[in-house]
């Protein structure tokens, strides 16, 4: 069963969740207090009669022994007299006794007579007595049913309240998680009255700054090594090239190249990071550039213009993307790899064994490859460059693995990675997270 209620994955709001609450407390307690002050009512009522009733019986009482004459609707030895009440007479002691005919309390009364007979007397509740109780019942009901709103209402409020700061918070979290270190979690809640959502920004506020502090620190060291690799790097190439011809000098200056590659990625990364790269923003035609720069890599590529789109964007990292997406492809894929221009959006496919799950998940990561295999080739740069470049020019890289049609759990056929092209060119780098768009 509980395996069951956990399979429904259940969600509601902090603001129903606490009217739930305080309404099911005050239905309670409104109804609790309903019995207790019908029951009081009830027995205070048939007390007073009981009362009543035995004043009575003890005039009958004194008028039947002075003159022999039932009053009051009295009578002697009644066959109808309960038998607990009858033996109490009998034993010489006065009583009174409550039985119900169709719902109605019956006040009996019974007091012994000199010569061993038994005088009783027996009236229904009145029925002003029963109205009474009906008015009583009914302003009880009116009464539960106003605190039983009252109280839902006031859990809406409260816990709408509650539930508007949570979800300003939650909205602050993701904006912060984005890269947007202007936002303030305590600001984006507000309020005047501090509660435990105070303090969770504030924790949520202070985490946030010892991250950003501790990725600033992360990569200023790492654009201060890359830095300072430059120039070491860049004499191991040159004395590199001063090496006479052999296979061994071609070694040197293929691992020299590599070093250097490295070098320039990283120092690229951190500049990424930094959110301090600004989009240099000319007009092109997307599937003219796309077709032009992919002919000049390679002949084996296939570029496909679907619908023609003039975009506004930077060139020169459009192409880093396209390069990095298509070098990408050549490496961790296989033939034939196929770049597709619809409009505004960039497609490029290769019939390889697919992206890993944690990249599809978590996105590019550096010094992780796009392939699962990685058998120790590349650095991992290439992707995390891509997708840096692309918050620069506000666009959404995303990526999928191709399955086979109706079979989602089929065996991947390759991989696309998508470029979405912004419909307004961007207005300052990383104001555009790298989200995934339904269906991609």
């Amino acid at each position: 069963m509980r395996r069951k209620l956990r399979g429904l994955n259940l969600r509601t709001g902090l603001r129903w969740k606490l009217s739930a609450a305080i309404t099911l407390v005050g239905v309670f307690v409104a109804l609790a207090l309903s019995l207790v002050v019908h029951n009081a009512a009830r027995v205070s009522m048939l007390d007073n009669a009981r009362d009543l009733q035995d004043e009575r019986v003890q005039f009958a009482q004194r008028i039947y022994e002075a003159t022999d004459r039932l009053q009051f609707g009295a009578a002697v030895d009644d066959e109808d007299l309960p038998g607990e009440l009858r033996t109490k007479a009998l034993e010489g002691r006065r009583g009174t006794y409550v039985t119900e005919t169709d719902g109605v309390p019956d006040i009996w009364a019974a007091v012994p007579l000199e010569d061993g007979g038994v005088l009783s007397m027996h009236t229904p509740l009145q029925d002003r007595s029963t109205a009474i109780m009906g008015d009583l019942d009914r302003a009880l009901l009116v009464g539960s049913l106003a605190v039983v709103s009252g109280g839902c209402a006031l859990g809406v409020l409260i816990g709408g309240r509650f539930s508007r700061r949570l979800r300003k918070a939650a909205v602050a979290a993701g904006q912060v998680a984005q890269g947007n270190s202007e936002v303030r979690v305590v600001e984006a809640i507000g309020g005047v009255v501090r509660d435990e959502t105070d303090d969770l920004a504030w924790s949520v506020d202070a985490m946030a700054d010892a991250l950003r502090q501790r990725l600033e620190a992360e990569r200023r060291v790492t654009a201060d090594i890359a830095h300072e690799l430059r120039t070491p790097v860049t004499g191991l190439l040159t004395a590199a090239e001063l090496l006479p011809p052999g296979r061994p000098s071609e070694l040197v200056r293929d691992r020299a190249q590599a070093m250097r590659t490295l070098v320039e990625d990283v120092l690229e990364v951190a500049r990424l990071d930094s959110a301090a790269e600004r989009a240099e923003l000319h007009d092109i035609v997307l599937g003219e550039f796309v077709s032009r720069r992919v002919a000049a890599r390679s002949s084996e590529v296939r570029v496909d213009v679907v619908h023609e789109a003039a975009v506004t964007t930077d060139p020169r990292r459009l192409e880093r993307i396209l390069g990095n997406l298509l070098a990408n492809a050549a490496k961790h894929g296989r033939t034939p790899v196929e770049v597709t221009v619809e409009g505004r959006v960039l497609r490029v496919r290769d019939h390889g064994p697919g992206f890993p799950e944690e990249l599809l998940a978590e996105g590019p990561s550096r010094f992780r490859t796009g392939s699962s295999d990685r058998a120790g080739h590349g650095h991992g740069l290439g992707l995390t460059i891509a997708a840096g470049q692309a918050r620069v020019l506000g666009a959404r890289l995303t990526f999928r693995n191709v399955r086979p049609p109706g079979s989602p759990d089929g065996p991947v056929e390759g991989a696309v990675a998508v470029l979405w092209l912004p419909e307004h060119a961007p207005t300052s780098s990383g104001s555009f997270p790298m989200l995934p768009l339904p269906g991609e």
